[in-house]
């Protein structure tokens, strides 16, 4: 075996990563690095980047008025806008941002020709942080010309995240819709590929609405049976035995042919399922969900140990929990 060659101290500065004053910048992953280490970028400063692009923040919304429903719209609802407030206000060519579930073409964003911007929350990201990814984009579309979508782009690793664009004390209200109408201003003016991209979604869609009385609760329709998805923030182990006291004790149901199978995991919350009869639209499930809500803090504040039914209730939970991300 070949030994080390011990490196020259007066080499050793300039051949770690970090060691030149000032910032490096990105250059391709084969290319020398620019810090004059003589090493290809991945293999030196490039290598914090990648891995800080590539570690995953489990909740990359925490921190936004209404995480949960940035959850549903990223991984559950089809068709959704809400107006987002920045912190420093818009630049003056600027009308309005809108959050939107997907755009047409995939569109990461869409600088519309008034200068308004609608940022796609449903999209492919390029790192491990959603958050980081979506202000990259947002960042972007605010220079766009108008009458532009936003291209995909290399996020930043070291740049900002929606936590720190937008103006944490502006409540967050998603409106659900029944279509993609929202990307465009005049379907009519629709080019061709738009105007299939517009129809293909809109045949797609599965109905869907947002109840009232409790928060990030989305009822939906499916061919065979309804179902209401409720993303929630508590912690996980905590839900879970809460879920399952009340699984036991035959309180988990929101009415008569209606039943709990199981629960989402998705950017670090979770989010119980139910099956729901047809003939139960969102409105009927209104005072059904607030009440489940109730005995749901009832049973989060219980600190007695779980018994061997709700023991055997949260594994069969747990053994049907699926994972979105």
């Amino acid at each position: 075996m070949a030994k080390k060659r011990r490196q020259h101290p007066q080499n050793a500065a300039a051949t770690r990563p970090g060691a030149t004053s000032g910032e490096v910048p990105a250059v391709g992953a084969r290319e020398p690095c620019p810090c004059g280490s003589g090493r290809r970028y991945k293999a030196c400063h490039g290598r914090a980047a990648a891995q800080a692009a590539t570690e995953l923040v489990r909740r990359p919304f925490e921190g936004l008025p209404g995480e949960c429903d940035w959850v549903a719209l990223r991984e559950l609802v089809p068709a959704a806008t809400a107006p987002l407030t920045l912190k420093d206000g818009l630049p003056a060519d600027v009308p309005s941002v809108t959050l939107g579930t997907v755009l047409p073409m995939a569109w990461p964003a869409l600088r519309r020709d008034d200068g308004s911007v609608l940022l796609a929350i449903q999209n492919d990201t390029a790192t491990g942080d959603l958050s980081r990814d979506l202000a990259d984009v947002l960042g972007r579309a605010l220079t766009t010309e108008p009458g532009n979508p936003v291209p995909a782009g290399r996020t930043d690793p070291e740049g900002p995240r929606l936590q720190d664009l937008l103006d944490l004390g502006a409540p967050f209200v998603p409106e659900v819709r029944e279509g993609f109408e929202f990307w465009l201003d005049d379907a009519r003016a629709a080019t061709p590929d738009v105007a299939a991209s517009l129809e293909r979604a809109n045949e797609a869609a599965t109905p869907t609405a947002r109840l009232t009385g409790v928060d990030a609760a989305y009822w939906c329709e499916t061919p065979e049976r309804n179902h209401l998805r409720w993303v929630m923030a508590h912690p996980e182990d905590a839900l879970l035995d809460a879920l399952a006291r009340l699984h036991a004790a035959g309180a988990s149901s929101l009415g008569e042919e209606t039943r709990l199978v199981g629960s989402f995991r998705a950017h670090g919350l979770t989010v119980p399922v139910w099956d729901l009869p047809r003939g139960m639209g969102a409105e009927e499930c209104e005072k059904p969900a607030t009440a489940f809500g109730e005995r749901l803090a009832e049973a989060l504040a219980s600190e007695t140990p779980l018994s061997a039914a709700e023991r055997r209730a949260r594994s069969g939970l747990t053994n049907r929990q699926i994972t979105l991300n």
